[in-house]
């Protein structure tokens, strides 16, 4: 089958290249970002590979299928990028990754988490600079600290097995409880409890309708004071405003983030000799007690390797019976 790849990278390319060696379809990798402007470097192939900024909206759709496209195969977890119902109407299959490596984004979560606790960037810079003073860089211990998981999928469980490790006392939120949590000690209870107790609290749900600026400034008014907030799923869970506001006001002690509500605009890309034109995201990198990575959270050899294997998949099986594996059904639709 013929497969349009956008937003390539260079890893991209090596890890899908090697889970396509059997596989035999024809990968034809772009760089440019999928929109409705690219959407037409696909007229003719029978699939499209996109990523998570890549736009997957109704014109788009259309376009693609006026172009002979028949399935959107996502290299990503997450579809809130994709307008379900316009590829229904279009006739174009959806699929995705649902999993990974959760360990992947779980370890790189409590890497922020230690990492800004301990003032780990800031010593970094000031050992390189010849300064060995420790005034500014006092943490805490997180043994015995409560800490709230948002979302207890596999990314949360692991978070949940984690912080369980350190000896946190670990509450969860999740509309679905996981028995895996309850069964190493986790809580579960409402989020405004959760909020109100935890000296930490880390995101992992999806981005859908209901969890849109989840963290917003009502939210933000129930936390405790000085704590710790940190977002591996996706920027517009928490309203960026509000939570700038936050960190002026002393509300939020800490911010960790992998992702960022307008990442689209610049994430993935080196613009290190350009001008981000993105005030809010410019305000977040002056405070000290801010700590951004670029949606880097998946980036493992075996998550790589997992993502091109899954997405392969994917694709065979569609070209093979018409169905991808893990094909998003009509009912997500609803979500």
């Amino acid at each position: 089958m013929h497969v349009t790849v956008f937003s390539t990278k260079p890893y991209d390319r090596r890890f899908l290249e090697a889970a396509n060696a059997t596989a035999g379809h024809s990968l034809s990798f772009l760089e440019a970002r999928l929109s409705f402007a690219t959407s037409g470097l696909a007229s003719g192939a029978k699939a499209v590979c996109a990523f998570v900024n890549d736009e997957v909206n109704a014109s788009v759709l259309a376009s693609l299928a006026a172009g002979g496209v028949k399935l959107v195969a996502l290299r990503a977890a997450g579809f809130n990028n994709v307008d379900l119902e316009a590829a229904r109407r279009e006739g174009i299959t959806v699929a995705r990754v649902p999993a990974y490596s959760p360990h992947a984004v779980a370890e790189h979560t409590v890497a922020l988490i230690l990492t800004l606790n301990r003032n780990i960037h800031r010593a970094y810079n000031r050992v390189r600079e010849g300064n060995f003073a420790l005034d500014g860089l006092l943490g805490f211990d997180l043994a015995g600290k409560t800490a709230g998981v948002v979302g207890t999928g596999k990314i949360g469980e692991l978070v949940c097995r984690i912080l369980t490790g350190f000896g946190c006392t670990v509450l969860a939120y999740d509309l679905q409880p996981n028995s895996a949590c309850e069964q190493m000690g986790v809580r579960y209870g409402p989020l405004k409890e959760l909020l109100s107790l935890s000296d930490i609290v880390t995101l992992h749900c999806p981005l859908t309708p209901a969890t849109h600026h989840l963290i917003d400034a009502k939210v933000l008014a129930r936390m405790k004071r000085g704590v710790m907030l940190i977002n591996t799923s996706r920027g517009a869970v928490i309203d960026t405003r509000a939570v700038l506001r936050g960190l002026k006001d002393g509300t939020i002690g800490y911010l960790g983030l992998d992702v960022y509500e307008e990442e689209a605009d610049f994430f993935f890309e080196d613009l290190s000799q350009r001008f981000i034109d993105d005030d809010v995201f410019a305000r977040l990198l002056t405070f000290p007690n801010v700590l951004i990575t670029g949606h880097q959270a998946f980036f493992t050899q075996e998550a790589l390797a997992n993502i091109a294997e899954t997405t392969i998949t994917n694709i065979t099986s569609f070209e093979r019976t018409g169905h991808a594996v893990h094909e998003i059904s009509v009912e997500r639709i609803a979500r």
